[in-house]
């Protein structure tokens, strides 16, 4: 029985942490847009780029 005096504010002392964590999450912007880096990946630009060194190689295979 004498355990309750340290185990009920040590569950009080973490619930009160991991609300002043969610809180400061929230302020942060953590939560501010969930499916956009989702939706960016799936409409991600598949071509690759073409550097200068690659466009003039190109370039002179074609003369």
């Amino acid at each position: 029985m004498e355990i309750l005096y340290l185990l009920v504010p040590l569950a009080m002392l973490i619930v009160a942490l991991m609300v002043v964590i969610f809180f400061w999450a929230v302020r942060s912007g953590q939560f501010d847009d969930l499916e956009g880096p989702a939706h960016r990946i799936i409409m991600d630009d598949d071509r690759p780029d073409v550097s200068k060194g690659d466009k003039l190689e190109a370039d002179k295979d074609k003369e």
